[in-house]
């Protein structure tokens, strides 16, 4: 699974459980970047030079993601649950041209953070970071399951 997949995938179980931007969704947003802060500093073993250029890189980066990924995706849903019986092919064709839009700024986004990052850390560690990125939410997915699974018990 991709990691974009994974990402919007555990967003969209998150939200099932709380209703737009509440406290608790916030608190929850900011306990998850703990964790992967967390992780991926222990993971990437960055240098203190290293790290005090990466992360301020990161974060502006994970915040663009996040407002793509979220903000822009909930207005494009909206719009189709609004109108998706009465949806004209046009619109339909319009919403589709705005989706595509929202998937290419996430393209041109992720293009300009490993861009970004060339110059703070080596070729391999953006790589690694790839990984990690994958790997931890493989991981927040398992636990966000077995709980789940615990509830049921």
């Amino acid at each position: 699974m991709k990691l974009s997949s994974i990402i919007a995938l555990l967003f969209l179980l998150i939200s099932f459980n709380s209703h737009g931007q509440s406290d608790k969704m916030k608190e929850k947003r900011e306990q998850i970047k703990s964790m992967k802060i967390e992780f991926l500093t222990t993971e990437l073993d960055l240098s203190q030079s290293e790290a005090d250029k990466f992360w301020p890189i990161y974060t502006a980066f994970e915040d663009k993601e996040f407002e793509l990924k979220h903000s822009k995706s909930k207005t494009l849903i909206k719009k189709y649950n609004e109108s998706k019986d009465k949806m004209t092919e046009k619109e339909a064709s319009l919403l589709l041209n705005q989706m595509d839009k929202n998937e290419e700024e996430l393209f041109l986004l992720r293009k300009k953070f490993a861009a970004n990052l060339k110059g703070v850390i080596s070729p391999s560690k953006i790589i690694l970071l790839k990984k990690l990125e994958e790997d931890f939410n493989r991981k927040l997915l398992a636990q966000y399951r077995n709980k789940g699974q615990q509830r049921k018990d």
